[in-house]
């Protein structure tokens, strides 16, 4: 069974809103930073937003910030990220991601996430 495991990817016209959902099925990263990156086709991986382990911290990428929020419930171990008013230049797969820092504050370096999960596809129509 994957670590992580993301839902709530869909095909969303623009100005809609979207939740996705990250489930943590082993509850090994309660105690960790999680975030959300995408990659869009053609370019690179990108930070969405991230948060820390108690959910305290929070940072998001400037594209982002202002339409998304994220937040983590470590008694279902879930994080999840609501997306309103989409855009076209939203449309990307999604990826939640787990550090092994523990009691860590957020981060946003894709290079201090260790565990990925499979991805969802977000697709935002004009």
């Amino acid at each position: 069974q994957e670590p992580l495991v993301e839902s709530g990817g869909g095909l969303v016209q623009a100005g809609s809103s979207l939740t996705l959902s990250c489930s943590d099925s082993r509850g090994s990263f309660r105690r960790s930073p999680m975030g959300w990156f995408r990659r869009a086709p053609g370019k690179e991986r990108e930070f969405v937003a991230g948060i820390g382990w108690n959910g305290d911290t929070k940072d998001y990428a400037d594209s982002v910030k202002g339409r998304c929020t994220i937040s983590r419930d470590n008694t279902k171990n879930t994080i999840t990220l609501e997306m309103n008013n989409l855009k076209a230049e939203d449309t990307a797969v999604y990826y939640c991601a787990a550090t092994t820092v523990l009691w860590g504050s957020v981060r946003s370096d894709w290079s201090e996430y260790a565990y990925w999960g499979q991805g969802t596809q977000v697709t935002v129509f004009s």
